[in-house]
């Protein structure tokens, strides 16, 4: 007697589901969950704490030295507080995109996560949301620093042009996803902390130096093209220099440290 036995097709596993059946995490999370960790490790703590201490000891300095002393100002303050969040912040975004290679939790990471990619969105998701966060915060301190400055004589105006803040935040996201860029490309903290100060600011030298390579730096230099971003009469051609600027130092290196992070095999 021949019978028949009927196989059952297995279901279609949701988008939200891996291939093993379990639920992955949303972007959400994983953004959270990259937060989280840029605070956990000693070293991404002791930065953060660096760069709130630089930020009040800028408005510090620019309140005892200010000549004449009306030039102190909201948009004044702010603007100077920048100068060590756009220093530091980019060696955060380094460390975000090192960690897993650099403390060896990479193959916990990827096999908790398999789909690289979704990790690495979530890290530059992660360094936007710090990049918005830092300049929030140095919004308010700048806003107490500028309360001070009205009780010393201080201008004490409150005026800051959108274009101004527009730049403040561009140039945080900016610089801390250039220091992504170069994590993702090298991989390896100490160095892509070195290559990220010494070779933009060795172009910019060779820039200024050799007279051939000037018309190229007005484009391709970042410490040039970023420094009238912020200014309130910044115009379409700056933000065209900048934006060029950017692709090259930030989206190009970022493309190819994806890729090497999305190939390379965890050992």
């Amino acid at each position: 007697m021949t019978g028949t036995v009927e196989m059952e097709r297995p279901a279609t596993m949701p988008a939200s589901h891996d291939g093993r059946g379990h639920k992955r995490p949303s972007l959400l999370t994983l953004t959270g969950v990259e937060l989280r960790k840029l605070a956990d490790t000693r070293a991404g703590l002791w930065l953060l704490i660096v760069i709130a201490l630089g930020v009040v000891l800028t408005h510090v300095v620019m309140l005892a030295t200010a000549e004449p002393r009306s030039t102190a100002n909201f948009a004044a303050l702010m603007g100077f507080a920048q100068i060590p969040v756009s220093i530091l912040l980019p060696v955060l975004g380094i460390l975000a995109m090192t960690g897993e290679w650099t403390q060896r939790t990479a193959l916990t990471t990827f096999a908790l996560v398999p789909a690289r990619g979704r990790v690495v969105a979530a890290k530059l998701l992660a360094a936007v949301v710090i990049a918005l966060i830092t300049t929030a915060v140095t919004a308010g301190t700048s806003a107490l620093a500028n309360v001070v400055a009205i009780a010393v004589d201080g201008d004490g105006s409150w005026t800051l042009e959108p274009e101004a803040l527009l730049g403040f935040v561009a140039l945080e996201i900016a610089y801390i996803l250039m220091g992504s860029a170069f994590g993702a490309l090298l991989l390896n903290s100490p160095l892509a902390i070195v290559l990220y100060f010494v070779v933009p600011t060795l172009w910019s030298t060779l820039g200024a130096m050799i007279s051939q390579l000037r018309s190229a730096a007005a484009w391709l230099d970042m410490n040039t093209t970023s420094m009238p971003i912020g200014n309130p009469d910044v115009t379409s051609g700056e933000w065209a220099r900048f934006g060029v600027s950017a692709l090259v130092w930030v989206a190009v290196p970022l493309f190819f440290g994806a890729l090497r992070i999305m190939r390379r095999e965890v050992n």
